[in-house]
């Protein structure tokens, strides 16, 4: 089916108006691109964040005259100051062309996550299936990278972990398929837990994990603990993160810009014996052992 798509180049309060009415005016969908390249810090599970300069592009069948839609549009306050552009698409397979875009990654010695649909490149590595767009985190994000990295190095026979934060559940699945022996997540979102239940099983440890909403989370404490989150929670929840961890235990902290190191390493280091900051692009882990 041929494809045509109208781009609007807007403010960040009024791209969700124009993806309503575009919406009503029948595309069948519409995304957001930053127009200035100006960078988001990793959201919040169930944040949505926009850009200050902001490109809705609504899809339309090409059958559709986009002139009348964008006489539409500019018919509301919110749709008469941008700049408009129509493009036509070639009619394409788009499922299989997003699908086609991922593959297998490794991480560290011995961990890959892989999607559903492809090869396991080494059966005899530790294997997470893992298909992008289910949920919060896929591995691709540099933070969860380098959480992946770190899981690698430390993860032993019979750990304990706490994953907070745990979106997909990626980093709780990652630590069992490792070799923990419990995890716990914990995420303010719901459909993050949904979501790291299904991951779970769909990687047959869901009988290793129990999976908590905050006010519900236990009084525990483990031998690994990842938070893969942003700064400002980082700061605000830095004693209830520390608390999970076990003296000597080893806690493993992102989500972070590099310039926002040394502001985390502040606080944990009166608990923590840290490590040097692993950087990855732009972002950065901060890593330690408890002091006893």
């Amino acid at each position: 089916m041929p494809w045509i798509q109208i781009r609007y180049t807007t403010n960040k309060q009024n791209a969700d108006l124009i993806s309503d009415e575009m919406i009503e005016l029948g595309a069948f969908s519409v995304t957001f691109l930053d127009a200035q390249d100006t960078p988001i810090y990793e959201p919040k599970p169930g944040d949505f964040l926009l850009w200050d300069e902001t490109i809705a592009i609504g899809l339309f069948d090409a059958e559709i005259n986009p002139e009348q839609i964008i006489e539409q549009l500019k018919q509301f306050p919110f749709g008469q100051n941008g700049e408009y552009k129509v493009e036509q698409l070639e009619d394409k397979d788009w499922i299989r062309e997003w699908m086609d875009s991922f593959e297998p990654i490794q991480f560290g010695q011995r961990l890959w996550i892989c999607p559903s649909w492809c090869d396991i490149p080494e059966p005899d590595a530790v294997n997470i299936i893992l298909d992008p767009g289910l949920a919060f985190g896929t591995g691709t994000h540099p933070t969860t990278s380098l959480c992946l990295k770190w899981l690698d190095k430390h993860v032993q026979a019979n750990n304990t972990l706490v994953d907070f934060g745990c979106g997909s559940g990626i980093l709780a699945v990652a630590g069992l398929k490792l070799g923990v022996k419990h995890a716990i997540g914990i995420d303010i979102d719901p459909q993050a837990i949904q979501a790291s239940l299904a991951n779970a099983e769909r990687n047959q440890v869901a009988d290793k994990i129990d999976l908590y909403l905050p006010e519900n989370q236990p009084e525990t404490q483990a031998d690994l603990v990842v938070a893969n989150i942003l700064s400002g929670p980082l700061k605000e929840l830095a004693p209830i993160i520390q608390a999970y961890v076990k003296p000597q235990g080893k806690l493993a902290l992102s989500g972070l810009l590099e310039s926002q190191a040394q502001a985390i390493c502040d606080i944990y280091q009166q608990w923590f014996d840290l490590d040097p900051v692993e950087i990855e692009g732009d972002w950065c882990r901060v890593s330690g052992v408890k002091k006893a």
